[in-house]
């Protein structure tokens, strides 16, 4: 990051007081980022991320009114440019899963390193995945598994099939952004989502199977979603 860069901004999510200060001390402390706002709860995570628009939002899976799976689902919706990093005390494989399907874009253990969460803050916020090196290997193994035949396409919204299509197509984020009005990044956050959604590791491995079920024919494209 350049000197006159813009920081980015992150919001945390946490029902533990001692926790976000301490994630805010520990960031407020690093080049490049600004702490924008601080939530205890899910419901409250959605209401200060639609005031403030981070770039970031460090989310918990365990909070009142509203979990963490939830919330990340919902801020998907309402602000699809904003990427969600998990920091959580649960590594299970069912938790992590429900958290990337859910729109997650990295997922991390508390008691990470300083540096570590630095790394995984600036990957989210150009559309990478981060997965913490305690769970990378079962998770990875889970996404390589071959798919059972017949399995489609499973739990796709209109707008995800439709870049689903236009990826088959050999379209880049780039172009698919400009076809549809929205930015590049917001293509790259649902890339991320259909990867995790059709459990496959690569861009290659996504075309294939979604020519294995009808999309990638420029003369048979789905009608383009509201996002």
């Amino acid at each position: 990051m350049t000197a006159d860069a813009a920081p980015i901004r992150v919001l945390i999510a946490d029902d533990h007081l001692v926790v976000r200060r301490g994630i805010t001390a520990l960031l407020t402390s690093l080049p490049g980022i600004e702490v924008v706002a601080e939530a205890s709860t899910g419901t409250q995570a959605l209401r200060e991320a639609q005031l403030t628009r981070p770039d970031v939002v460090i989310m918990d899976l365990q909070m009142p009114d509203l979990n963490g799976i939830e919330a990340t689902r919902r801020l998907g919706v309402l602000l699809p440019d904003v990427a969600v990093l998990v920091l959580t005390m649960f590594e299970d494989d069912d938790s992590v899963l429900a958290a990337m399907r859910a729109g997650a874009r990295g997922y991390l253990l508390k008691g990470s390193h300083q540096d570590e969460l630095l790394s995984a803050v600036r990957s989210v916020v150009t559309g990478h995945v981060v997965i913490g090196p305690g769970i990378a290997g079962r998770l990875i193994g889970f996404l390589s598994a071959a798919q059972p035949a017949g399995t489609g396409l499973p739990d796709l919204t209109p707008r995800e099939r439709d870049i689903l299509d236009r990826v088959a197509q050999g379209h880049g984020n780039a172009a698919i952004a400009a076809d549809l009005g929205v930015t590049p990044k917001t293509v790259s956050n649902h890339v991320s989502t259909i990867f995790a959604k059709l459990r496959v590791a690569s861009r290659a491995e996504a075309i294939e199977r979604a020519r294995r079920e009808g999309l990638g024919r420029a003369d048979d494209r789905p009608t383009p979603a509201v996002s």
